[in-house]
């Protein structure tokens, strides 16, 4: 029980990375928000938590409009008592060349995953301030430190979250609340399907492509992220700040 007594939203909790982080949360014992802007696919992953004997909230939020941001982190707080815990996970796959890519592609890309996550930190601040600490965790990507082609907005958005984190743990020490970020590899998820269909393969090939440039020779799980996640997010983290966990399979390892 991990996260005892502890209060935690995850954002993005509908399906992938973010589903599999609200249920190990549950399990170690955390209140959870779901934060989703995927009505249907939030209240299911809020379910499956109340059905296994958990606690969880929904509330629809699309993290890319702070006023709706703010509401979520309120009904968090007079729903769950607090917020402890922070995991920003909610994404926008936007992929392409320069010349690809269209000025309404990079505000979503860029309002979803850097400026989303900003809104977020800024409503939690003062309920972890006023709760004498906590953890942030952000969903960065490998693709936030290496250069792939066709993705130059995707790529430029995670390297940004990895700055993000970094300027939030310095200015943050103070506060006690710990900011930390995983890099994920290639992982087996919704997005990664639709990943797929946009370069026109089936699932099989995809699997096997995907994962054949790791030392493991797969694609993860979503829960072999979520465990990360978990760790840096829990008291066995106490001395971590300011780091990027990457879970990759050993995909970068060169």
């Amino acid at each position: 029980m991990r996260l005892k007594d502890k209060a935690a939203i995850v954002t993005g909790a509908g399906a992938g990375i973010g589903r599999a982080t609200a249920i190990r949360f549950a399990e170690e014992g955390a209140r959870v928000m779901v934060a989703e802007i995927d009505e249907a696919a939030g209240e299911e992953t809020a379910e499956a938590i109340r059905r296994a004997g958990g606690e969880a909230s929904f509330h629809r939020t699309d993290v890319a409009d702070a006023a709706a941001v703010e509401r979520m982190v309120e009904a968090a707080v007079a729903e769950l008592g607090s917020v402890n815990v922070l995991v920003n996970n909610a994404a926008a796959f936007v992929f392409g060349k320069i010349e690809e890519v269209s000025a309404e592609d990079w505000a979503k890309v860029l309002g979803v995953n850097v400026l989303g996550y900003a809104h977020t930190v800024q409503a939690v601040l003062p309920h972890m301030r006023a709760a004498g600490g906590g953890a942030i965790v952000n969903v960065a990507s490998m693709s936030g430190f290496i250069a792939q082609p066709g993705f130059v907005p995707y790529n430029t958005s995670k390297g940004g979250v990895m700055q993000l984190t970094r300027c939030l743990a310095m200015d943050l020490a103070d506060d006690r609340i710990r900011v930390n970020g995983v890099c994920p590899g290639p992982i087996y998820t919704q997005a990664s399907e639709r990943h797929m269909d946009f370069i026109g393969i089936d699932r099989e090939e995809g699997r096997r492509l995907f994962g054949q440039d790791t030392l493991l020779k797969r694609m993860g799980e979503p829960v072999e992220i979520a465990n990360g996640i978990l760790f840096l997010a829990s008291d066995e983290a106490s001395y971590i700040t300011g780091a990027h966990l990457v879970i990759d399979g050993g995909a970068t390892i060169d």
